[in-house]
């Protein structure tokens, strides 16, 4: 890696995340050779305390969140990587749960920028680095900059081959296992369990769901057999005081306090409570507005649907329910139609700025021929919302779904660019 010389200035926000975006057109690129590589020029930044690697295919982030604030609330300094983020990257950098220093994510990007050139130009046919390895080596070279006790490291996509996939963690979690993203992982829930939970490591303990495939649970317990690892499979509960909203979260901080207390070796029942009570997670069943009740909830696939279904049922309304949803191309939007359609009187149908998000008229169709509730289509993403609002009336309750990049485009202005795409 090349110093930086007195006549280069040093990054700012804006210009690592300008090079970041500069990287989508790499798209998503499996494998480990080219992050190992960046890595070992950056001196080693994965080498962290204390790691807890979460994979799964819903409540990645949630999990990741809570299993970092429970640590941290027994009095360690925490790093937590997550992905997607909605308007700024430092948000998948979390210290202690706040997100990283603008300051320190300039200068940690502008570090990995000047390594992975070096690298491309010295070894051009390994390809070009990728966005998210990119953000992982940043992530990184963050936590090690900032001296983390401990690190909770959420899986991009699988997990075998996944850039996040280099720490030697000891602990792994997974959240649940999906037909998602069959294309890349297989098509079978077997096959996708292998992808994921290839990050379980010789000795360490695979922390899973009370709620797991079974056919996922038969793969874990093969793979904990190869590794000689231990298998904890978590409760279902919480903390009577949960600040995260949405019954779907209190399994989640159940496999949350599982995993911090393998991490930790015993939990004060006082420090873990503490951290349910404080704990948020953006983007999923989180109230944004009232008068109506208004929920942005990041559920973009079948098993999303369900649960957020189940918790909109929970909601104790004289109003009207409203669904405000765009769902990008590769998910079963029939699938997500017939769950959440059923509970709504009325569903507006908007287009997400993503370059995969389905026509919004397309979406209307299949509701029409599933037989669900009246519907409108909006295209811009802030008027579906703004209407979905005005529909509900007083009593009601409004939710945005389908896309985290549907949640990401609510949470910026109405004038703001489209954000990343990956």
């Amino acid at each position: 890696m090349r110093s930086q010389t007195e006549s280069e200035a040093a990054w700012d926000e804006p210009t690592a995340e300008s090079w970041l975006l500069s990287l989508e057109l790499f798209g998503i690129d499996f494998g480990l050779d080219r992050i190992k590589r960046l890595l070992e020029s950056l001196g080693g930044p994965q080498q962290l305390p204390r790691l807890v690697h979460v994979v799964g295919s819903n409540g990645k982030s949630s999990v990741t969140r809570m299993t970092a604030a429970i640590v941290a609330a027994h009095g360690l300094k925490v790093g937590a990587y997550l992905s997607p983020h909605f308007v700024s990257f430092t948000e998948r950098i979390l210290i202690n749960g706040v997100p990283c220093d603008p300051q320190q994510f300039g200068s940690a990007a502008q570090a990995v920028s000047e390594a992975a050139t070096e690298i491309e130009r010295e070894q051009p046919s390994s390809g070009p680095i990728t966005q998210f390895e990119a953000l992982t080596a940043i992530a990184f070279v963050v936590f090690k900059g900032a001296g983390v006790d401990a690190a909770v490291i959420e899986a991009g996509l699988g997990g075998r081959l996944d850039a996040t996939n280099v720490i030697d963690s000891s602990v792994q979690v997974c959240t649940g296992v999906a037909l998602e993203h069959t294309a890349l992982l297989g098509d079978t829930v077997e096959l996708i369990a292998t992808e994921k939970l290839a990050v379980v490591k010789p000795g360490g303990t695979l922390v899973v769901t009370a709620d797991l495939d079974p056919a996922a649970l038969d793969v874990a317990l093969v793979r904990c057999a190869e590794e000689s690892a231990r298998l904890v499979v978590a409760g279902r509960d919480a903390p009577k005081l949960l600040a995260a909203q949405g019954e779907f979260q209190r399994s989640n901080f159940a496999l949350a306090a599982a995993a911090a207390h393998a991490l930790l070796g015993a939990l004060d029942a006082r420090a873990t409570e503490r951290a349910a009570a404080e704990i948020r997670i953006p983007g999923r069943y989180e109230i944004c507005a009232s008068e109506p009740k208004t929920i942005l909830d990041g559920a973009h696939n079948v098993d999303g649907a369900s649960a957020l279904r189940a918790s909109l049922e929970r909601e104790n309304l004289s109003g009207k329910l409203i669904g405000c949803l765009s769902v990008l191309d590769d998910k079963d939007a029939e699938a997500m139609l017939s769950t959440l359609g059923p509970c709504s009187d009325q569903l507006i149908f908007t287009r997400a700025t993503h370059p995969r998000a389905l026509d919004p008229a397309e979406l209307a169709a299949t509701n029409e021929r599933l037989g669900g509730p009246p519907s409108l289509v909006v295209d811009s993403p802030h008027d579906a919302l703004r209407d979905a609002r005005a529909a509900a009336g007083a009593g009601g309750l409004v939710y945005a779904a389908g896309s985290l990049y549907l949640i990401a485009d609510l949470k910026r202005s109405a004038d703001a660019k489209g954000g990343s795409t990956l």
